[in-house]
């Protein structure tokens, strides 16, 4: 087959074009362009092959340079699968083709969801800080015309996560030795490039969504009309003047627009720096134009002395001269990388191994830290951040971790820690390990290691006690799983702290202890009795007797060292013992509203806790529990009188995006309750409400402000009898032990709270 030579800068296809042939690029690169972005294609890509079931083109090719293409005709599908099964060379390279090109689709979605949320969030925050401002000099606020219109960006159509994972699989599978048993077998190449295309189409929609909703924001700060954001903050910047004590915050605001804005595709270009030009225009007018940066020579200092970071890291580290070559070598081969989150073999390789090698530094350092309690500043911002080069984190990124890092302390006795204090409360013997993946604790782990003739009876002895084998067992089981985890884009994670990953400002996304007690008191205030556990009041044990109590047991919060966008609620005890604190986990930079990622935690607890003290009986719906009567509600919502059809349809349909999970149900009806039902709007069925109502209760507070709503009366009028079942049998126990001049335990008080939600 002759192939066809195509001069630089050719359009090859448009948007809308009709569909007819697959291209396959034997020399030469192509720009593939889509709503919002492009990629490129090269030697072994196939053009179209990820639009083999629409009509028409969703994509526009255009050559980057000459190149040189084979043809062929795609009348049907039909004609396709010949091609494949007659050719199972060229099936492979259409494959190959396809799946990184979703790779690269699906990446590209998951990044653009996450600037379309922080975007929202940034214009809420400018618009509320420029009416504060106004609201401060009486200046009087304009308003942005069909802001009330936009929402924030829900992402109901987003591609599923485990996409991505799945095609790189395949990837791999054919960039092995064993690729044959794929294009050979009969009606699977096909059956795979036809999926392939229909997950294309669909991300491709997610990306178009996600675009227009990126313009619609953007034309909030840069319009044709100039009744923006943009316009607004710079009239209040030359009304309040240089010299106002507010001037640098909204001159801050403005620098920030104009320094984000001249990157984003979807603002006019032309629009922006038309305005751009004539901002700076009038500051000079103002004289200002020199009034920015106040303490650049402070970031002066600050960044000569974390020149030559990774030295600094890796001499500190000790003589394991393996690890440190290794590690050093890696490190420059991954500065070096164009597209650091590319799906290409050798970028995964490399970002495997510097994960492997990341942990065992980690370790490394740890130890050095137990043995030379001067620590240099590089070295506690890996420890704290992930942090090894100044260049690779950015310059500016690295002058904020550095104060960052030289204004930590240990917050343990608030419960936050950062990961490396997490690791020095287990050392101290202050915290146990958490369980492995087989749900062993530590003494679970070695004396089954004991029984399986691993170690002896001398070494089980030891390693009882032995604080850095404890150590080392919360290295190997749970960081390296759970740092991923917190990442959140599984697929191009790598421990090192990279600009590349620094979606959000820093400061802001800063995961601080007040934050962390600030949303825990939130959430506190609405499901008042999420952390408590029935006990026995051991510390009066002579005068309560078997008295059940319930006490509070607030979660262990750890920071994992990253920039990430998941929490994981990791366990809901410690170790086997079930009045102990649960355990939640986030990046110590988290990208995501952290009360929202806060509740779901939160919820998935309170499922997790219910399953771990009714045992096997948890979904017995015969021992009634939070989770037995939600199992039983979800299994047989299809026979439930209580529910309309068009509740009946709307499970249906949460229980197919939460892929069958009851757990995954409850924990989103737990967020509606929390979230929403909590501040007076209904959004759950009768069902889930009374399940909630009943197990996770409001406070008094919330109670008698629900009082107005009817669809509230029989379950308040529940919650009172109760409750008043409750108080009588508290009540007769205090007069018992008044009368036994007895004193009234402490505990009693509390548990008038727990059983009424009000205070004092």
């Amino acid at each position: 087959m002759a192939g066809i030579v195509l001069e630089k800068g050719k359009t090859i296809y448009s948007y809308g074009q009709p569909m007819t042939a697959l291209h396959l690029i034997t020399n030469g690169r192509v720009d593939v362009s889509y709503p919002g972005g492009s990629y490129p294609l090269g030697k072994g890509d196939v053009i179209g092959i990820c639009e083999i079931c629409s009509e028409i083109h969703l994509l526009s090719y255009t050559t980057l340079e000459d190149t040189t293409i084979l043809t062929y005709p795609l009348t049907s599908l039909d004609s396709l699968n010949d091609i494949l099964q007659k050719h199972p060379d060229v099936a492979r390279l259409f494959l190959l083709s396809c799946f990184r090109q979703i790779n690269i689709l699906l990446n590209r979605s998951s990044i653009s969801e996450l600037n379309c949320s922080e975007l929202y969030r940034t214009l809420i925050d400018d618009i509320s800080t420029y009416k504060s401002l106004c609201d401060r000099y009486r200046i009087p606020a304009r308003s942005l015309e069909h802001f009330d219109e936009l929402n924030a960006f829900l992402g109901d159509d987003s591609p599923d996560i485990w996409l991505n994972g799945y095609y790189m699989g395949l990837n791999h599978i054919l960039a092995s030795d064993n690729y044959r048993i794929m294009v050979q077998e009969a009606d699977l190449p096909i059956g795979m490039l036809r999926k392939g295309s229909l997950d294309f189409r669909r991300t491709y929609q997610s990306l178009e969504e996600q675009f227009h909703y990126l313009q619609q924001i953007g034309g909030f700060y840069f319009r044709e009309s100039g009744n923006d954001l943009f316009d607004f903050y710079t009239s209040l910047y030359y009304k309040l003047g240089q010299d106002n004590e507010d001037s640098k915050v909204v001159y801050d605001r403005i620098q920030r627009m104009l320094s984000k804005a001249g990157d984003l595709s979807f603002i006019d270009q032309n629009l922006f720096t038309s305005r751009a030009q004539s901002f700076q225009s009038s500051l000079s007018l103002m004289g200002s134009a020199d009034s920015a940066d106040s303490g650049s020579s402070d970031d002066s200092e600050i960044l000569g002395r974390l020149a030559g970071s990774l030295n600094t890291i890796l001499e500190y580290a000790g003589p394991d001269l393996d690890t440190v070559a290794s590690f050093r070598q890696h490190v420059h081969a991954y500065k070096l990388l164009s597209d650091r989150s590319s799906q290409d073999q050798e970028v995964t390789l490399l970002r495997r191994q510097l994960t492997e090698e990341f942990y065992l530094l980690y370790s490394l350092l740890f130890t050095q830290t137990l043995e030379q309690p001067d620590i240099p500043m590089p070295v506690r911002m890996f420890l704290y951040f992930g942090y090894v080069d100044e260049e690779l984190a950015g310059l500016k990124n690295a002058v904020i971790l550095y104060r960052l890092a030289e204004a930590m302390t240990d917050h343990s006795t608030a419960g936050v820690y950062t990961f490396y204090d997490w690791l020095m409360a287990i050392f101290r013997g202050q915290k146990s390990p958490s369980r492995n993946e087989f749900d062993q604790d530590y003494s679970d782990y070695i004396h089954k290691q004991k029984v399986g003739g691993n170690i002896t009876d001398a070494e089980l002895r030891a390693l009882e006690n032995n604080a850095m084998a404890k150590v080392n067992y919360e290295l190997k089981n749970m960081f390296p799983q759970v740092n991923k985890i917190t990442f959140g884009r599984i697929t191009t994670f790598c421990p090192l702290f990279c600009a590349d990953d620094v979606l959000k400002d820093l400061e802001s996304s800063y995961v601080t202890v007040s934050r962390v007690s600030q949303i825990l008191e939130e959430i506190r205030l609405v499901d008042y009795t999420a952390f408590y556990r029935e006990s026995l009041d051991m510390a009066h044990l002579d005068v309560m007797g078997k008295e059940t109590i319930h006490l509070e047991y607030l979660p262990d919060i750890v920071l994992m060292p990253n920039v990430g966008i998941r929490g994981v609620m990791w366990q809901e005890i410690e170790g086997k013992r079930r009045n102990s604190p649960g355990r939640m986990v986030f990046s110590i930079f988290h990208l995501e509203d952290l009360k929202t990622t806060f509740t779901h935690l939160t919820g998935e607890f309170r499922w997790e806790l219910c399953k771990r003290v009714q045992g096997n009986r948890w979904n017995d719906v015969s021992v009634r529990s939070m989770t037995s009567e939600y199992f039983d509600y979800i299994q047989f919502y299809r026979k439930n009188h209580d529910l309309s059809t068009e509740a009946k349809e709307k499970i249906k349909s949460s229980l197919q995006r939460a892929k069958n999970s009851f757990k995954e149900m409850f924990v989103r009806d737990y967020m509606i309750w929390v979230l929403f039902e909590g501040a007076g709007s209904p959004r759950l069925n009768k069902v889930a409400r009374q399940i909630m109502f009943t197990y996770c209760p409001f406070p008094e507070e919330i109670c008698s402000t629900l009082a107005q709503n009817p669809i509230y009366s029989e379950l308040l009028d529940r919650r009172k009898i109760k409750m008043a079942q409750g108080l009588h049998h508290l009540d007769v126990l205090t007069r018992k032990l008044q009368n036994s001049n007895i004193p009234i335990p402490e505990t009693v008080e509390q548990e008038r709270y727990y059983i009424s939600g009000a205070k004092k």
